[in-house]
């Protein structure tokens, strides 16, 4: 989530704001003519890209897009908490850009407000990508958005120390327990992942309720209790930091750099600051199921490049071109590999995994990966908040996991 190397934030206000919104009606009819008598020659952008090499990268690839549609691109980075209120600002006083980038699980709520155009309307291809990408960019069975690349989280882990107390990467939760318990001594812990009260705390549990069967639908289930009852028990145990609690996706990237964590829960955003430390050997599996033969289901990261309704046809027809550039093969594999990303083409991911070693299990991942809006569309964010408030309540000893649920289920 990288969607979340932009952590998740809170949308309560946002979400408020939006439905005092005026609803901007979606153009449904022909598609917009190209060959407008208007002469289009500049492309308004917008995104969050602010940290560099991204802002760099991201840059060159509209640059070159806007290049090939024969337009100037005249780009707006804002940084990621405002990105949300400054849409919804932009949309009341329809002065939305020509190309506006969204965290993926924005979407929805962006989309329902009528302030974006159905990429159909434009005839840009959906074809190849893979299903949780385009049920992420999906609002009301029509595509908004398209990612050129998306991200996941899996199971770091610090090859040296795992091999010199005799441990070999876990695949199902007991082989995790055991091994975070004996991986854990002195100022070293088994494991790190990131519990605190924010959507990266839901983000980071996504993995083992997903995996054994619970739905965002209603936490209160044995199946969710027995994923936060896995939580619980490894910070219970003394295996995971009860800072966790606390912790973002950094600190638990710095906590396992500095070896005070043998494994960790991360994504493949972390990667070019775990390279810079030669002395560092760590490799990536997914993250484990509770009984071998579940297939490990991750959620789905990245930001998708969507075309708003600013009313001009023919410089949303050039829009339009923008993102199904930023979505082509070329332009998704030079993406992924620079930003440590995986393409959202299936018919990519093999030569990409093959090209990429490090990255290989975020792209099989990918495969199965889910959207978060998937099932809940723009209702996500109240239920990622039960989500993460169960968590805290359960790890900090308030309630047992399965009342934990019962208790944000019913708020």
């Amino acid at each position: 989530m990288k969607s979340a190397r932009r952590t998740p934030r809170p949308l309560a206000l946002a979400t408020a704001t939006l439905l005092g919104l005026p609803l901007f009606i979606s153009a449904c009819g022909a598609t917009p003519a190209a060959s407008s008598s208007e002469n289009v020659t500049e492309i308004s952008v917008m995104d969050y890209y602010n940290n560099e090499p991204d802002k760099s990268f991201i840059g060159d690839a509209l640059s070159s897009c806007g290049a090939k549609a024969g337009v100037t691109i005249k780009r707006e980075t804002v940084p990621g908490k405002s990105l949300i209120s400054k849409v919804l600002q932009q949309s009341s006083s329809k002065t939305l850009p020509d190309v506006l980038m969204l965290d993926n699980p924005d979407l929805q709520q962006i989309a329902a407000t009528g302030a974006l155009a159905p990429l159909s309307d434009f005839k840009v291809s959906t074809e190849d990508f893979a299903e949780g990408v385009l049920s992420a960019g999906t609002y009301k069975d029509k595509v908004y958005g398209l990612a050129p690349t998306v991200n996941t989280i899996a199971l770091f882990y610090n090859k040296d120390i795992l091999a010199k107390a005799g441990v070999t990467p876990p695949t199902t939760w007991d082989e995790l327990t055991a091994a975070a318990a004996k991986l854990t001594a002195g100022d070293q812990y088994g494991l790190a992942f990131n519990a605190n009260p924010t959507y990266e705390g839901t983000w980071q549990f996504l993995p083992v309720m997903w995996s054994n069967g619970g739905d965002e639908k209603n936490i209160d289930t044995a199946e969710t209790a027995q994923a936060l009852e896995l939580w619980t028990g490894l910070v219970k145990d003394g295996s995971v930091s009860s800072s966790a609690l606390n912790w973002t996706q950094a600190d638990v990237k710095d906590q396992f750099l500095a070896g005070k964590a043998a494994m960790m829960v991360n994504g493949p955003w972390q990667i070019p600051a775990l390279d810079k430390q030669p002395s560092l050997h760590y490799d990536v599996v997914k993250i484990p199921v509770r009984e071998a033969g579940q297939t490990a289901v991750a959620p789905l990261g990245g930001e998708v490049w969507t075309v708003p309704q600013t009313g001009n046809k023919a410089s949303q027809a050039k829009a339009a071109e923008i993102v199904a550039c930023l979505n082509s093969d070329e332009q998704q594999m030079s993406m992924a590999k620079a930003r440590n990303t995986i393409p959202s083409k299936t018919t990519l991911a093999d030569k990409f995994a093959a090209e990429n070693p490090k990255l290989a299990t975020f792209t099989e991942l990918i495969k199965t990966a889910r959207a978060r809006t998937g099932e809940l569309g723009e209702k996500w964010p109240a239920q990622a908040t039960k989500i993460y408030t169960a968590i805290q309540t359960a790890l900090t000893g308030k309630a047992s996991p399965a009342d934990a649920l019962k208790q944000a289920q019913g708020q």
